[in-house]
């Protein structure tokens, strides 16, 4: 099997991409594992990224696309591989679709998970953390027994700048103006099947597994 799951932040990719790593024996390939291990093996895009990653900067698309492609020409290249956070950008999914091809690997299915974006707000907004003992809270799932403490430390808990609501508005813009034709271009080619991101965690699994199954046979 390979996939690669695509969703707007906090739709929980990052969680299903883990569960279906685990249980269907796939690589989890993620943007952020690829860089560090690229700067930590010294490869060329490595060492190219490496002032990136060191002053918190975005790495350019074009060095990304670098990093993606000499993952998937090495030796140990995945066969068998769940995508998270990568490909972003249509431009991004050109250069992958080429990649895929140079190694002679079929994507065979492009899971959307769908969040309405008030879900999504509610869900990243919601979460504070408590900075002394790093306890997190969410206000509506998991809130403290205090407004606005810690039940542990009992210190005022904060929120993260990225969890911040006119932030996490922004993100979601951001996502949309980016996946829009992302979302267009793998519908094209028959491979995108949507599914729900809201509820059950084990439930949102299930579901993916099912069109997986519907779209690739038993044998993935």
């Amino acid at each position: 099997m390979r996939v690669i799951l695509l969703g707007s932040p906090g739709s929980g990719k990052g969680t299903q991409a883990k569960l279906l790593s685990q249980r269907l024996n796939l690589v989890h390939v993620g943007t952020g594992d690829i860089l560090r291990e690229a700067v930590r093996l010294g490869t060329p895009p490595g060492r190219q990224a490496e002032p990136y990653v060191n002053k918190g900067l975005l790495v350019p698309d074009a060095l990304v696309n670098d990093l993606v492609a000499d993952r998937f020409a090495r030796v140990d290249r995945p066969e068998r591989f769940v995508m998270d956070g990568y490909p972003r950008t249509l431009a991004q999914a050109a250069s992958f679709d080429q990649v895929l091809r140079q190694q002679f690997l079929d994507l065979e299915a492009v899971v959307l998970l769908a969040v309405n974006d008030e879900k999504v707000v509610t869900r990243l907004s919601g979460r504070w953390v408590c900075p002394i003992c790093k306890t997190p809270y969410h206000l509506v799932s998991n809130p403290p027994k205090v407004a606005g403490k810690c039940d542990r430390s009992c210190g005022p808990l904060i929120q993260r700048a990225d969890d911040r609501e006119e932030t996490v508005r922004e993100r979601l813009r951001v996502y949309h103006e980016n996946t829009a034709g992302l979302i267009d271009h793998y519908r094209s080619h028959g491979l995108l099947k949507e599914v729900t991101g809201e509820g059950n965690i084990e439930d949102i699994y299930g579901k993916i597994v099912h069109v997986l199954n519907h779209q690739a046979g038993p044998s993935c």
